[in-house]
């Protein structure tokens, strides 16, 4: 990409070539001179007079239009320095102007998350953790600004059936961060995903048709949170996924609240959770909640999800694998309180790379 700055410079260039040029040509062509045949020595006294004034005048004005070539390089010289100080200056002016609607909008999230107690920051990527504590309930709020959308990918074992914890995963690939990502099925001893997973923008196990408020979430290829209810392959293919696994249900869609299925109202009523959402400028939300058992007396309710979602303007959410299977890492630390007092293997989980 050639920016302003470039192409000031390559016109200044452009214009200086024909002086430089004119330059060299005086200091390199030194022709050799014969005295002997520049002038007859029988010429008058006179003559020779007239005629070397003459050379005379001639070099007086040869050197009068270096001088005045040499006047107008500097001249072009510090007009070119000036253009290309002004340029560089227009250029910082503008690209801090762009950024002022992104910085507003972030400073609008921010100061609804509050402080954050740990913070993450790369070339790829910016993790910000909070803390979120209600009174009915406490987690862990952490955004995630994705520099390069290569910087989350969603960990699938090759090996079908093999699940791992999230912590494990993590260190596997190097991994700055991880939660927990789609739900799973049993079977054999064997733990498998749930439904519709996509992985390197494939199908892993074929492409299956929402039904019991099953959705997808995962990422695209220009780095999106994309998911929903997808009845037919189409509508999923043409949002482009990269990655993404299946849970239930949605919670925010074009930051409105969904209804929530009286199933999981009450099934449990409160447990702990994990969330993954998306602001308008596309950075990522991830609320985990904490909870000391399974039974739905300890964690949060999906309303009280839908509420806080609603509240720190999240524009689309998804509610992720939650109880036991809860699970959020930064640093190589689990950060929140695993309710079977362990992390619990699961076959999917979405990881943040520095």
């Amino acid at each position: 990409m050639i920016t302003p700055v470039k192409q000031v410079n390559r016109f200044f260039m452009l214009a200086l070539a024909p002086f430089i040029g004119l330059i060299l040509c005086m200091l390199l062509l030194r022709p050799e001179l014969d005295p002997g045949t520049l002038l007859p020595s029988n010429l008058p006294e006179e003559q020779v007079t007239a005629q070397t004034q003459t050379i005379s005048k001639e070099l007086a004005g040869a050197k009068d239009a270096a001088i005045q070539t040499s006047s107008s390089i500097k001249r072009t010289t510090q007009l070119y320095n000036q253009t290309t100080s002004t340029m560089s200056t227009i250029v910082q002016k503008a690209s801090a102007q762009a950024s002022r609607p992104e910085m507003i909008y972030n400073k609008r999230i921010t100061s609804k998350l509050g402080v954050p107690f740990k913070r993450v920051d790369s070339d790829r990527i910016t993790i910000e953790m909070y803390r979120v504590n209600p009174g009915t309930y406490t987690g862990y709020a952490m955004k995630v600004k994705l520099k390069d959308h290569s910087a989350m990918q969603m960990a699938l074992n090759s090996e079908p059936g093999r699940s791992e914890t999230t912590m494990q995963a993590v260190k596997q690939s190097g991994a700055v961060a991880g939660i927990n990502a789609g739900g799973f099925a049993d079977s054999g001893g064997k733990r498998y995903p749930l439904s519709t997973t996509v992985q390197n923008g494939k199908y892993v196990n074929g492409f299956q048709a929402s039904f019991k408020d099953l959705f997808f979430v995962g990422l695209n290829d220009a780095g999106k949170l994309v998911g929903g209810k997808f009845f037919d392959q189409s509508s999923l293919d043409r949002l482009r996924p990269q990655f993404g696994a299946t849970f239930v249900p949605v919670l925010m869609k074009n930051g409105q609240k969904t209804i929530i299925p009286d199933k999981w109202k009450v099934s449990p009523k409160r447990a702990p959770r994990t969330v993954i959402g998306n602001y308008k400028d596309d950075q990522l939300l991830i609320i985990v909640v904490d909870g000391y058992n399974e039974n739905g007396s300890s964690g949060a309710t999906l309303e009280e999800m839908q509420g806080r979602l609603a509240k720190l303007g999240v524009i689309d959410a998804y509610n992720l694998d939650g109880g036991g299977s809860s699970s959020l890492i930064l640093n190589d630390q689990v950060i929140n309180k695993p309710s079977d007092g362990n992390l619990r293997p699961v076959p999917t989980h979405f990881l943040f790379y520095k």
